[in-house]
């Protein structure tokens, strides 16, 4: 027996889990593919994760020398 698994929505696609990774003082979450090749962004390359309180949001963005 196979089961195929559709395409999923873009509201569930876009939800992400928040994962513990290693001695438990660092946390990671996946990024959309989507939104990776939107910013043309790289393997490895650097980026600036900013805290909005105000907004309880965080905000991703290049890093620049």
């Amino acid at each position: 027996m196979f089961f195929f698994m559709g395409r999923l929505s873009l509201e569930k696609r876009n939800i992400r889990r928040l994962v513990k990774v290693g001695g438990g003082k660092t946390y990671s979450i996946t990024l959309p593919i989507e939104a990776i090749r939107k910013f043309n962004w790289q393997k490895r390359q650097k980026l600036v994760v900013d805290i909005d309180n105000r907004r309880k949001r965080l905000i991703i963005r290049d890093w620049k020398k």
